[in-house]
């Protein structure tokens, strides 16, 4: 018997017996001729055009003849749902796995490949995959942040500046407008906030134990303060909104006027808004805290603009209550001795008690934001 691991979003569909013999003959290098299909613990069937109602997450026994030799196989594909198998990529993810170890576990059940269902109903084997990569167009245009550099290094704003910090402002609250009614994808987004590699918790396993300015300790507490959060925030479903992912200074980038392009989408199409706008505007503080060493002046100006907008057009003033970890794993980036080695020690003491105090209110204050940086 021998597992054969596909993938696809839709529950239910009729699998074509000519794409699978297709299919299977390109794997076997050999011709291939289907005679019998049933579910795993089930009848076998002999089949002739096409199995109507094929199911994700049922197991196939497939009887096949490979250049007339008689075997078995097993068909299997992941059902789309909760425990981390929300995405396409979450399913992917575990089948390209499942094909890359089972052979070298001893007495293991032998895989052949691991493939996927394509558009046009064809099937496509990815088992000689070592790396996947994206190819993208190529966008015009010059990253957000050098905008910040300017500002920090003139010390004052110009017009363009303000205009861009509404668009950007504008934008997100374009896309958060539309609404998902999904608990469980809400969910997984703000679990993956607090235990994913890239969340909170790979940020705290990311910085050396030998710190002079944080511990162990603080990092724990961090930790503790979050995960209470996150029993907070799951109960926010109804805010599930599209979303970006990874909308900061450096995925953002500007032709003339306020015409941009965004980079590097991530973590999932929907969640909570506050992904997004903690991810700007926290480097509007991280800015400001190493021009001036607390929140004012022009980066003051586009912080409370950037918010101010972004609640006049979504009417979200919830958010406030919603903000708190992702302000902390914003800060916890910027904060990071691996991303920026040379940051005054001051600065990241101060981003370490904005990440500390932020967690301890129930909704933030936007007028306050200079007490969030002091011990």
């Amino acid at each position: 018997r021998v597992y054969l691991l596909f993938q696809k979003a839709s529950l239910m569909f009729s699998l074509r017996i000519d794409a699978l013999e297709g299919y299977l003959s390109r794997v076997f290098g050999g011709r291939v001729k289907i005679v019998k299909v049933g579910e795993l613990g089930g009848s076998l069937e002999r089949m002739e055009k096409e199995l109507k109602g094929f199911g994700y997450g049922i197991p196939y026994i497939l009887e096949v003849l490979v250049d007339g030799s008689e075997r078995r196989l097993v068909l299997e594909t992941i059902r789309p749902g909760g425990f981390g198998h929300e995405h396409f990529s979450d399913r992917a993810q575990i089948l390209l796995w499942q094909n890359a170890a089972f052979n070298k576990l001893p007495r293991h059940v032998r895989s052949v490949d691991v493939g996927a269902f394509t558009l046009d109903g064809g099937m496509k084997s990815l088992g000689d995959c070592r790396e996947f990569f994206i190819l993208t167009e190529f966008a015009e245009g010059k990253p957000y942040y050098l905008d910040l550099d300017r500002i920090s290094s003139e010390r004052r704003l110009r017009d363009l500046d303000v205009e861009r910090c509404r668009a950007l402002s504008d934008y997100a609250a374009q896309i958060h407008a539309e609404k998902k009614d999904d608990a469980g994808l809400y969910i997984k987004r703000i679990r993956d906030l607090v235990g994913h590699g890239e969340g909170i918790m790979g940020l705290t396993d990311s910085y050396p134990s030998d710190l002079d300015y944080i511990d162990d300790n603080v990092l724990c507490e961090i930790e503790k303060a979050c995960v209470e959060w996150r029993w907070k925030l799951k109960r926010g479903a109804h805010r599930c909104s599209r979303v970006h992912g990874d909308f900061h200074p450096w995925n953002v980038l500007f032709r003339e006027g306020v015409d941009f392009t965004v980079l590097d989408r991530s973590r999932g199409e929907w969640g909570e808004p506050a992904d997004d706008v903690t991810a700007m505007t926290i480097n509007y503080l991280f800015y400001s805290l190493r021009t001036y060493g607390e929140l004012r002046g022009p980066f003051e100006r586009l912080f409370k603009d950037f918010w101010r907008n972004y609640i006049d057009k979504t009417c979200d003033e919830e958010i406030l209550s919603f903000v708190q970890p992702f302000y902390a794993w914003r800060g916890l980036v910027v904060a990071s001795p691996l991303w920026y080695p040379n940051l005054p020690l001051d600065v990241r003491i101060k981003l370490f008690n904005f990440i500390k105090n932020i967690l301890s209110v129930d909704k933030i204050d936007l007028e306050e934001v200079n007490s969030y940086i002091k011990p």
